[in-house]
This record gives C-alpha cells, structure tokens and sequence, in this order.
C-alpha cells in the first residue's frame, strides 16, 4: 500500500508532461519543416503536421492531442502560408484550405485518439474475460475449501500482482476471530471492524466505495444462495480497479460460489456423518442388546438351576456345557468388537513369524470341535507345502470367523472345505462350504460393517467378515468371495509369503 500514492503521482506528472511533450513535438516537427516554406511546397507541410498529429493521438491523451492539433494549425499558419510570419490570409483557397487543415487536425487526433481508447477498451474487457475464464476453470477443478481459497489468491496474483485475503466464517455464520486469517496469512492493514460490516451487511466498503473511501484497502462480501462463505479483503490502485463494479461482483460471485458448494458440501457430508452415525449406533445397539442377551439368558438360566435345583450329575455336566458355550459366543462376540475397534483405531499390529499352516488349522478345529462335530470337515494341504510367515494370533482369529460363518449357512452333514496352496510368492487358502451362497447382488457388501444377508436365520453382529478382511489387508494380502457352480460360497486369502531358508530358522 505505500507505493499507491507514489504511483498516483507519477500519473499526474505523466499527464502535465504529456502537453510539453506535444508542444516540443510540434515545435520540432515545424523547425525540421522550415525548408520547405515556399509557395511551391508549402502544402507537404500540412499533411506532415497531420501525420504527426495523428500519430501522437495514438499514445497521448485527448487533451495533448488537441492542442498539437490547434498548434499545428497555427505553426503552419504563420511559419508557411504567405505571407509569412503573420497570421493573415490572402488567398481564398489557403483560407479555406487552414480551416480545413485546422478542422481535419481536430478531428483526425479526436478520432484517432477514439480509436485507441476502443482498443484498449476491448483489451481491458478481453483480459477481465481471461480472468473470468481462468479463475472458472480453475475454481471448477477445486475440491475443498482450502483448494478454492488457494486456486483464488494464485489466479488473482497471476493477473493483477497483488494478493488476496480471505476472512471465511467458521461454519456457524460466525467469521473466524482477528488475527488469524485463513490459510495462516495476516495483514495489519485490514480493519476488523469493517469486515465485520461488511459481512453483516453483504455490502462492499473500503476504498474506492462509498463506506470509508479512505481506508486502504478494499472489503468485498463474498454472497451465496444459502449461506455467505466470507468476506475478500484487496489492495489495488486505481488505475487497476477502474469503474469496473460489475467485472469485480461477477468475478467474486464465483469465488462465492465455489465456496458455498464447498461449504455446503461439508455441512451435507457432515448430515450425513451425523446421520449415519446415528443409524450405525442404533444397529449396533439393537444387535448387541440382541446378540448378548441370548448367550447371556442362556448363563443365567443355567446357573439359576445349577444353585437353585437338585438336578443328577448327568444333568450338571449337560447345564455346564450349555454355559461353556454361551460364554464362548459371548467371548466370541466381544473379541470381534475389539478386533475392529483396534482395526478402525490404526492400533492393530502384525507381528509376522514362520509357522506351519497345519498348526493353525489344528488349532482352530479344535477350538470348533463343537460346531464342527456336525459337518465334515475336509482339508487339502501339500505335504510339499513350505512354512508361512504370518500372525499366528490373528490368522487364528481369520479362520476361525471364516470356519464359523461356513458352519452357521451350511446345512448339517454337509462338506466344508479348507485348501491351502503356495503360488508364485503367494500364501493361498481356500474356505468354501456347501450352503445357499450369497445372492450377487450382496457379493461387494459381504465385508462391510453389521451386513448380514437378510432372512438368513443366523445371528451374530455381522462383524466376522469385515474383520477377516482388516486383518488380511494388515498381512498386506487381499480376501475375495465368491459362489461355487455346484453351490455354496468360497473365500480366497492371498497373502504374501516368501519361501523360508531353512538354514536361517531357529527351530524350537
């Protein structure tokens, strides 16, 4: 802002120097023209003072070009029509001829001078159009409030070398308290009380406006359909502002714009958040009070026959079984909301070593000994098979949700299939079952959140399978699901694994 007064100056000085000039340029044209005032030639003269004319009528200002064109008129009166060095006529013809001269100086430097100052007109108007056309571009291809703001200030730099402020509100019509300015930028020069104004009254103030002119720099409101995103603080001197009202409203109606989308867009996605977070709470809710009550009514009644009745041994070891394995589901059900709490929190680790995959399977099948009792259970693993690196613990959890879900959708009897194999640096296992299979239209949602197939008849919270796949994403591995032509569905677990040296294994 300190150099706007300098500069208002050298534009005055350029106007006043502007008349010297055009009196020194006549004065010199008329001397170089000197040998040419005869009777014989003394009308070349005339054309050469217009041509001059209407050469200075191409960089100078009205004013400068209609007194070189007075002056010439005069210079060729007195210095070249006889008689000489008097302003008398003797002639009719060069009396009518000086004021022909006289008027075609006039009007050929208006004219001219038009011209140029329609040229600079449509060049003004094509570069406020490049502007318009850049910062639309621009703005379109922004997401994000501070992409908008950051695609603004570039363009505007990039056109009229100054730079912009923006004071947006916070969300909540409140604009974001003084001193700290969007995108960490603070000038001492804005007035806070006059962005304040303007905010609340959606009018421009500042300089070159009508609400304190003399303030240095200019506040524009930033205007939406539903909601006013800010206020744009700028600094700019006159010569560049102009009398261009509409440009400058148009050209910060669609910073306006953008920033409402934006703005409006957090404020649906946050709805929406707020909404699904509501519905999420409330599914979750329904499904644990459901899912908990079961395994628990089962402890209570068991225990309340145990203390209460005298009951034969046959019928307590029977009463000691029922509460066993509701206290495993229930256990099973608080591991699974654990596990994806650690899975959605970034706080679940692998801890990768070399294992045989029969240990884990072993393992697994015998913590199902009961749900697996009712189904054969057929496994297919190479004796050539090499040893895997994984998490032994959290590879126990995968399988044994993917065993668990086969044994729930597979009717009794049934053949549930596990098949492992190692394929071109790739761990593979395969768990497919014999039940109805998943309807294709459910085949993307099947590892999403609380999803369970409806009318599926089986419990649980809908969690096993999405935990499944934040645990094999965890090994950096990929699991997909599919349905077999005969029937039923198959899960494919691929996870990266190297063939172990076996001379750099410590064997326990």
């Amino acid at each position: 802002m300190k150099g706007i007064k300098p500069l208002m100056n050298l534009t005055l000085n350029s106007r006043i120097s502007q008349y010297f000039l055009a009196v020194f340029i006549i004065g010199l044209t008329t001397l170089l023209c000197t040998p040419l005032s005869s009777p014989q030639s003394y009308h070349i003269v005339s054309f050469i003072l217009l041509f001059v004319v209407a050469l200075m009528a191409v960089f100078m200002g009205i004013g400068p070009v209609l007194l070189a064109s007075t002056l010439s008129a005069i210079a060729w009166n007195y210095f070249f029509i006889p008689p000489y060095h008097t302003f008398h006529i003797e002639k009719t013809e060069d009396k009518f001829m000086f004021g022909s001269f006289f008027i075609i100086a006039l009007l050929n430097g208006v004219l001219t001078n038009s011209i140029r100052r329609q040229e600079i007109l449509v060049r003004e108007r094509e570069d406020q159009s490049s502007a318009l056309f850049q910062l639309t571009g621009e703005l379109s291809k922004a997401s994000g409030i501070d992409k908008v703001v950051e695609v603004a200030k570039d363009v505007f730099r990039k056109h009229y070398d100054t730079d912009l402020y923006f004071i947006l509100q916070d969300g909540n019509n409140n604009l974001i308290t003084p001193g700290q300015f969007w995108n960490g930028n603070s000038v001492s020069n804005i007035d806070f009380s006059l962005v304040e104004r303007v905010f609340s009254n959606s009018r421009k103030a500042g300089r070159f406006t009508d609400v304190k002119p003399e303030a240095l720099m200019t506040y524009y409101p930033l205007t939406g359909m539903r909601l006013n995103p800010g206020v744009v603080v700028f600094g700019l001197d006159k010569s560049v502002y102009g009398k261009k009202d509409v440009f400058w409203s148009t050209y910060f109606t669609q910073i306006s714009n953008a920033l409402e989308r934006e703005f409006l867009g957090e404020m649906a996605l946050k709805a929406r958040i707020l909404d699904e977070s509501d519905k999420l709470y409330k599914t979750l809710f329904n499904l644990i009070s459901h899912e908990f009550r079961i395994p628990i009514a089962t402890i209570m009644g068991a225990s309340d026959t145990l203390l209460t009745s005298h009951t034969s041994e046959r019928n307590r070891e029977e009463l000691n079984n029922e509460i066993f394995k509701a206290s495993t589901r229930l256990n099973h059900l608080i591991e699974n909301l654990l596990n994806m709490s650690r899975l959605e929190s970034g706080k679940i680790s692998v801890h990768s070593d070399w294992y045989d995959i029969n240990d884990l399977i072993n393992k697994v099948s015998q913590n199902l000994m009961e749900e697996l009792k009712q189904f054969n259970l057929i496994t297919i693993i190479p004796d050539e098979l090499p040893l895997v690196k994984l998490d032994f613990g959290l590879m126990e959890q995968v399988l044994y949700n993917l065993l668990l879900n086969a044994c729930q959708y597979s009717p009794v009897s049934s053949d549930i299939r596990l098949k492992a194999s190692y394929e071109q640096g790739n761990f593979t296992l395969k768990v497919s079952d014999s039940g109805p299979g998943f309807p294709d239209e459910t085949l993307p949602k099947v590892f999403d959140k609380f999803f369970r197939v409806e009318d599926s008849g089986t419990g649980g919270l809908g969690l096993g399978l999405s935990i499944v796949k934040g645990i094999i994403e965890a090994h950096k591995g990929t699991v997909k699901v599919g349905n077999l032509a005969e029937g039923g569905a198959e899960f494919t677990i691929m996870i990266p694994s190297e063939i172990p040296e076996m001379n750099g294994l410590k064997l326990e």
